[in-house]
């Protein structure tokens, strides 16, 4: 059944003019290079940050797997989230700080393509699994982790031009 189109879907580009979801078609737009970057954080206790950091998780190298998994779901998302087209990536890098202030860690990953569409999807994906990865490595001893703040930090490319948070 159909849902009423509202002035907020007009705006909305994933929905019809009948209210429907649909994926946009971005055959007419130029290719461009583009790039997104995204930030979350994974919060933890000190002795939980301090297993990290001396490489004593029994799970193993925290970072480096949750490092590989944000690159192979970034270059997964549009498996994930259903009307993201597939992209053909140039670039996905995922750089992880540990923050004893916080404590816990910081998740960066920036994401690049020459393409119609942009990519501040992927560059979420893989900031949002890299910090599921860091709570999956960690989870046995502590439970009460907490991941939070994942944003888009900036965007560059295509029509909608330069985006940067806070801006």
């Amino acid at each position: 059944m159909a849902r009423k189109p509202s002035k907020v879907s007009s705006a909305l580009t994933h929905i019809d003019a009948k209210g429907e979801a649909r994926m946009v078609d971005v055959s007419a737009k130029p290719a461009t290079e583009r790039i997104a970057i995204a930030e979350g954080r994974v919060v933890m206790s000190k002795a939980t940050l301090e297993l990290i950091v001396s490489g004593n998780a029994k799970k193993g190298d925290v970072l480096g797997t949750a490092r590989l998994a944000g690159i192979m779901a970034a270059k997964h998302t549009s498996d994930l989230i259903p009307l993201c087209h597939p992209l053909a990536l140039s670039k996905v890098t995922v750089d992880i700080v540990t923050d004893k202030k916080l404590p816990g860690c910081i998740v960066r990953a920036a994401v690049k393509v020459t393409g119609p569409t942009g990519v501040e999807m992927e560059a979420l994906t893989a900031v949002s699994v890299a910090c599921l990865t860091i709570y999956d490595m960690i989870k046995a001893v502590e439970r009460g982790v907490r991941i939070e703040g994942i944003h888009l930090i900036e965007k560059m490319g295509g029509k909608s031009g330069h985006y940067r948070a806070g801006d």
